[in-house]
């Protein structure tokens, strides 16, 4: 048997910057109440439980873009669930000037995981309206809510004619405000926007809501994709292929292990992109076996 050629990538890299959907957290709900009653809630859209390792939260507050205030995220999130972080402050604190005034039990009896309200120590969840917001993994963007590096005024607003900042009124939308991620949103921001327009992708609840904490819905897990992924898991492109291309592997679902086998029932593994150069022409059959032990098999044709 000859041994092939294997073009080895992710299949679930990302495409012209963009996450592809379904395939890591993002952030579902974002609160900026009274007092600090401030949180982030994240979503595992995956079919897949995380562990948060590396993930963490982080803040660029008043227009910075760099050294944010970063809290680093723990334990594991289910496949379908969220966590909910955020500010913890229990006591009101003299700061400088002013009394920072503590969250609200109900609020605080909602939060999986938060700081512990010294400010010096970490105040990363002391966002109020114009401070931008990341999700990272190991250093690497896999949401944003904001811009990173735009100070927007007081918040970032519906005020297209201002570049929805503050600077004409415009209704704020991150400050004193509940906003959760629409339904139809599938995957994390992952390159600082151009303008951060917030009614594209939220929708907004009235001030101190807190209602919606604790789980979200998602067009991710809802039963037409759930049928699709089950029905059709992966697509081969180009296919059929002429013989010497490569055949990329596309899947909502992270893959295990990839075969294929000829008409003589030999069987080769490999892992990512095929490459035809050393295949006959002729009919193939592809099994993908998935990390959560579906197998899939779809025909390969190389003219």
């Amino acid at each position: 048997m000859k041994n092939f050629l294997l073009l080895i990538t992710s299949c679930s890299s990302l495409l012209l910057g963009a996450q592809n959907d379904c395939s890591d957290l993002f952030i579902s709900e974002y609160v900026e109440g009274p007092a600090n009653n401030n949180a982030i809630e994240i979503y595992n859209p995956t079919s897949l439980d995380i562990d948060l390792t590396g993930y963490t939260v982080n803040r660029y507050g008043n227009g910075s873009s760099t050294d944010p205030e970063v809290w680093q995220l723990s334990g594991t999130i289910n496949s379908g669930d969220v966590i909910v972080v955020g500010n913890g402050q229990l006591d009101s604190v003299w700061v400088s000037t002013y009394w920072s005034l503590p969250v609200d039990p109900s609020f605080f009896a909602l939060l999986d995981d938060h700081c512990n309200g010294d400010y010096s120590a970490n105040n990363t969840f002391y966002f109020n309206g114009d401070d931008a917001i990341t999700i990272e993994k190991n250093g690497s963007i896999v949401d944003i809510f904001g811009k990173v590096g735009e100070d927007p005024g007081m918040a970032w607003t519906d005020d297209a004619s201002a570049g929805y900042s503050d600077a004409n009124g415009g209704t704020w939308w991150s400050k004193r405000q509940t906003l959760v991620r629409k339904p139809t949103v599938q995957s994390g921001v992952t390159q600082n926007p151009i303008l951060f327009n917030p009614t594209l992708e939220y929708d907004s609840l009235p001030d101190a809501t807190y209602t919606s904490l604790g789980a979200h819905n998602c067009d991710c897990f809802n039963s037409s994709s759930v049928k699709e992924i089950n029905s059709n898991s992966f697509v081969l492109y180009p296919n059929p292929v002429k013989q010497g291309q490569t055949v990329s592997v596309s899947s909502n679902i992270p893959v295990k292990t990839i075969s294929l086998k000829n008409v003589l029932g030999q069987e080769i593994l490999f892992k990512s992109i095929i490459n035809t150069s050393e295949l006959a022409s002729g009919t193939y059959i592809v099994k993908i076996e998935f990390v959560n032990g579906i197998v899939e098999e779809n025909k390969l044709i190389i003219n």
